[in-house]
């Protein structure tokens, strides 16, 4: 933890002492969502109940900026103020409890200067080394509260994994607090992961766009991934439908990571994100990352070639762009925007596929990362092979066909919503 980072988050606690004797209970009403109801998250249920599932029991909180209320209070530090819980720890992944690490760091051990809470540091941390975290902290209970966006490359849920993996070893019980996906929960989309080539961008065979929320993804691993179950409870939203965009919510958006600024742009990630393992950017260090994807050298002709292929939901324009880090910073580049116009038409892994297949056809400076990290992102060797060999996009897709069926059997007995 770093001075200036100190100093950033102690500009929280003047904040949180104007609001400490308001933070007590939930939110307060909110708007209705679509039809009438209003969506009512698994923090905003727990606090209903008065804590009752953590009655007796000294807390610990996995979480990052996106565990809020509706009136954006953070769920630290609302419970940190009301008396019937007794929350002693805070444990942080990627980016960090406050939010102040870029991708790839997080904030290290440190007193939260708001509530003096300890907060502890679990990126890349797992199995007894995170157990023994667990241990040290002192808690009976771990809870996890975090903002997930539907992507199995999205670090959160192999945070979730390791932390209910790293609580059975240490004896502890989990709680799940959920939220929405916000890019829905109709289907499974995607390749799944191959075990040897799991990593922190998948640890288990879950499909690329699972098409689940975190505490379906909680049960799925206690079933089927855990070496052995934990003691785990689920407090489960009320008012939400598998069929909802995060729009349908009512809730604010909170960038649950620094390159996931809107809905649209988690709507997206799950095919976008898999130029992270090719020599063109995926828009890191714009406004618009993962809708803006390109590299030196590329003209109009890949937006054409891909437009061309009319795929559902999405339309593409020849953009150019500077991004200020990450690949090509300081450097006008060329290339493509989408621009998705139904949401409920979109594939984004269809879309990622078939982006993919086109620049390669349209660049040839197209080149896959020296590391192959494109098989880490799919899980496998097999879309970066078939594309080396000429496959087209149906035949990629049609590849994977087999063993996403096979996922979608396993996921539906873990769902908790309709």
């Amino acid at each position: 933890m770093t001075l200036s980072r100190r100093s950033l988050l102690a500009t929280t606690a003047a904040v949180a002492a104007t609001t400490t004797a308001a933070a007590t209970g939930t939110a307060q009403a909110a708007p209705e969502g679509h039809g009438g109801r209003r969506l009512r998250t698994g923090f905003e249920r727990l606090a209903d109940d008065g804590y009752a599932p953590l009655d007796g029991q000294r807390v610990g909180v996995v979480t990052n900026p996106t565990g809020i209320t509706r009136d954006v209070r953070h769920i630290v530090d609302v419970m940190h103020a009301d008396d019937r819980v007794d929350l002693i720890a805070v444990f942080g992944p990627e980016h960090g409890f406050r939010g102040t690490a870029q991708a790839g760091g997080s904030e290290g051990r440190y007193d939260d200067p708001a509530t003096g809470l300890p907060v502890y540091d679990t990126y890349l941390k797992s199995g007894q080394p995170l157990a023994d975290v667990f241990t040290a902290s002192g808690v009976d209970t771990v809870v996890f509260d975090i903002q997930d966006v539907g992507a199995r490359f999205y670090t959160y849920i192999w945070t979730l994994f390791d932390c209910m993996e790293a609580a059975r070893l240490a004896g502890k019980r989990f709680v799940v607090l959920d939220r929405p996906n916000p890019v829905t929960g109709r289907a499974a989309l995607g390749p799944v992961l191959h075990e040897e080539f799991a990593t922190f961008v998948g640890r288990k065979p879950i499909a690329q766009a699972h098409g689940m929320t975190a505490a379906e993804l909680a049960r799925l691993y206690n079933g089927e991934f855990l070496t052995e179950p934990v003691s785990l409870e689920t407090v489960t939203m009320s008012g939400w439908k598998r069929s909802e965009f995060y729009d349908a919510s009512g809730l604010p958006w909170v960038p649950p990571s620094p390159n996931m600024p809107t809905p649209e742009c988690a709507l997206v990630y799950s095919g976008t994100c898999l130029f992270e393992g090719t020599n063109l950017s995926e828009g890191r260090g714009t406004t618009r990352p993962f809708e803006l994807i390109g590299a030196e050298g590329i003209d109009g002709s890949w937006a054409a070639a891909v437009e061309a292929l009319d795929l559902p939901g999405v339309r593409f324009r020849e953009a150019y762009f500077a991004p200020t880090f990450s690949k090509f910073q300081g450097k006008t580049v060329g290339g493509v925007q989408l621009h998705v116009h139904d949401r409920a038409a979109f594939d984004p892994v269809r879309t990622g596929i078939a982006l993919l297949v086109t620049a390669k056809q349209s660049w040839d400076g197209f080149a896959w990362r020296p590391d192959n990290w494109i098989d880490k992102l799919t899980g496998s060797t097999q879309v970066r092979t078939m594309i080396d060999a000429g496959a087209d996009t149906d035949e990629v897709v049609g590849a994977w066909q087999g063993e996403l069926a096979a996922f979608r059997g396993t996921r539906r007995q873990y769902l908790l919503y309709r």
